[in-house]
């Protein structure tokens, strides 16, 4: 998606959409060194509430991070604060929205909001500050 990386979009608009993978969720549990059953084995995940194994938080906000940025060059990650309300899966797409909530001299806050296509759950909900690189 080709936008003006200093335009402010509403949270309502879709930034980006992605379907994670298992292989995505192995590959970040290998790099990470989070091998919990629950993101990585599927027989183990079988016999939770979930049913069948969840993304590790971490992988969804680094998704968001790779596409703030593409959007944001020259800022630097200040801070974040995250939610991650529900469950998401592999296979199912997701749909990444952001917004500008405030600015504050060299730094500007992002609210972040990841949901579920299918059903629109969210699963990650929060705000990072991004400050200008000096």
């Amino acid at each position: 998606m080709t936008a003006d990386p200093q335009a402010v979009q509403p949270i309502n608009e879709i930034v980006a959409t992605w379907t994670p993978t298992q292989a995505d969720f192995d590959a970040f549990a290998d790099l990470s060194g989070d091998d919990n059953p629950i993101h990585v084995d599927p027989a183990f995940s079988a016999r939770t509430r979930f049913g069948r194994t969840v993304s590790h938080g971490m992988l969804l906000y680094s998704r968001v991070w790779a596409l703030l940025g593409a959007r944001h060059p020259g800022r630097r990650h200040a801070m974040q604060s995250l939610m991650f309300p529900n469950p998401a899966y592999a296979g199912e797409e997701l749909a990444i929205r952001f917004s500008a909530s405030a600015r504050e001299g060299n730094a500007e806050a992002i609210t972040i909001e990841i949901s579920r296509t299918a059903d629109a759950k969210v699963v990650l909900s929060g705000q990072c500050r991004l400050e200008e690189i000096r």
